[in-house]
């Protein structure tokens, strides 16, 4: 398990801020946004969009905003409660820097912990904790697999493009693979095994980042929502729906017009 010892989300650094961390903690930073600057024993470190950086205890390490260039990150202190941690990413004295693959998975992770340690909801030290293991798995996962390419991630980017273009539409693996000129089969392993998650759930999740932004600032109903990303079955839709965003869209909205 893991102690969370502080968390800063979203976090847009001033122009003038230098600051230094604090060693006794384990330090994690998924960077969201524009770039930034650490210095890690002295070690200097650009972090751009999609890079994660991992600190073990112990190191020295300060980091600032480069002037002009806009940023957001997730930071996050933490302590491992066991001696002997079981992932070798923790055992390691070595700071970690790369860039992931399973950007989109941590990235929506991080989003639900950095909301349930806004919230303070109940249980929530325990179910951040579990949160960052899993992303941290992930992490391990994607390291352990010594074959991700730089061209490897830019088909999956090529790929995600597409997506992205595309989310409203069914898509398939034939589809994808006419974007990288790849067999299906090798196209959908590919994407797989680089971002953690199979075509179909990346492409739910885009989808739902999507009914979420338009629940808050559209006048759709639940049923016309569902339609417009795609969904012949609304309840099909509410079930992908509270699968990843962790409710309802009728108890999504409920709350939003409670916190109104």
């Amino acid at each position: 398990m893991l102690t969370i010892r502080a968390l800063q989300v979203d976090m847009t650094a001033p122009m003038s801020d230098n600051s230094e961390g604090d060693f006794t903690d384990f330090h994690f930073c998924l960077m969201t946004y524009g770039k930034c600057v650490y210095w890690v024993n002295d070690n200097r470190i650009v972090l751009n969009k999609g890079d994660i950086l991992l600190i073990p205890n112990g190191i020295k390490y300060r980091w600032k905003q480069i002037p002009t260039v806009f940023h957001t990150k997730y930071v996050v202190h933490f302590e491992p409660i066991s001696k002997y941690p079981l992932l070798p990413i923790l055992a390691s004295k070595v700071y970690l820097h790369r860039q992931v693959g399973c950007f989109s998975v941590i990235y929506e992770k991080m989003k639900i912990i950095g909301k349930q340690w806004t919230e303070k909801t109940p249980y929530f030290e325990l179910y951040t904790s579990s949160m960052l293991i899993e992303i941290l798995i992930h992490i391990n996962r994607e390291l352990d697999r010594a074959d991700i390419t730089p061209m490897k991630h830019r088909y999956v980017e090529s790929m995600k493009r597409y997506i992205q273009e595309h989310y409203r539409e069914k898509i398939t693996k034939e589809e994808l693979a006419e974007v990288i000129q790849k067999s299906p089969n090798h196209t959908a392993t590919l994407f797989s095994s680089i971002t953690g998650q199979t075509i179909s759930n990346y492409v739910h999740s885009i989808r739902m980042r999507t009914a979420v932004y338009m629940l808050e600032e559209s006048q759709l109903t639940i049923t016309e929502l569902s339609e417009f990303l795609g969904y012949n079955d609304v309840s099909y839709f509410s079930r992908i729906f509270k699968q990843i965003i962790g409710v309802s869209p009728s108890d999504y909205l409920l709350n939003k017009s409670i916190h109104l």
